[in-house]
């Protein structure tokens, strides 16, 4: 079995760690989203939607992390709490896995554009306007995430890590990745943090997050030449 990634990427952290934490077989290919390698023509074959993750099992191929998750949940049997075969947890999964696509991924990902990739590699000045509309919308969807999802409960779905605190997680450090400390004043969503890298285990956790963590320094090294032809749909997206 193929993943297609780039760890840069949050839904490819979330299905990177899952398929390491889980002991599941699959052959790494690397994939750079900021080179275009995703719009290359053997990556089509992969995924018409040309995006990443992408996984291949075999003559079978598979786009959307969500659906990726699920997949590999259900074909290696992985432990029941990830994704439980109890209705009302499951539902609760659910519920964040559906809310959380406009939210705060959303939120995160402009985040991260607007204070690393516009300012570093398009060399674009962001208006303040802008960067505080963008955290406004970002600490809404934190506050959510505390009061609606997490609440009063060790993780989203009750007592145990599942599908719904990974894809959680990797998307809120996304906005940590560009120095804006978004743990600081929430003690819950911090120690809500610290149980679901406990589960993971530091050590994965780091290695899955240790690329975009750097991305600040790392960015000053991309041949920005590569991402001008993105450029006028990237600022109409973002800005």
């Amino acid at each position: 079995m193929e993943l297609y990634l780039d760890l840069f990427s949050q839904p490819c952290r979330s299905v990177y760690i899952f398929a390491k934490k889980n002991n599941i077989p699959f052959e790494f290919k690397q994939l750079s989203l900021m080179n275009g390698e995703q719009y290359e023509e053997e990556f089509g074959k992969i995924s018409l939607i040309r995006k990443v993750p992408a996984l291949r099992d075999g003559d079978f191929c598979l786009a959307e992390s969500i659906a990726i998750l699920q997949y590999l949940a259900e074909k290696f049997k992985t432990p029941d709490f990830w994704y439980p075969a109890d209705l009302q947890q499951r539902a609760r999964i659910n519920e964040y896995l559906s809310w959380q696509h406009m939210a705060i991924r959303w939120h995160g990902s402009k985040m991260f554009w607007l204070r690393v990739m516009i300012p570093k590699v398009l060399g674009v000045d962001v208006p303040q306007d802008k960067l505080d509309a963008a955290l406004e919308d970002l600490n809404n969807s934190l506050k959510l995430i505390e009061d609606k999802f997490i609440q009063d409960r060790p993780f989203i779905a009750g007592d145990h890590i599942s599908l719904a605190d990974l894809v959680a997680i990797v998307e809120i450090m996304q906005p940590v990745a560009t120095g804006l400390d978004v743990f600081e004043g929430r003690p819950k969503l911090s120690a809500w943090r610290d149980r679901v890298q406990a589960a993971i285990g530091k050590e994965l956790f780091d290695d899955a997050h240790q690329s975009i963590m750097g991305a600040q320094e790392s960015v000053k090294l991309m041949d920005a030449s590569k991402m001008q032809f993105f450029k006028p749909k990237i600022l109409k997206l973002f800005m």
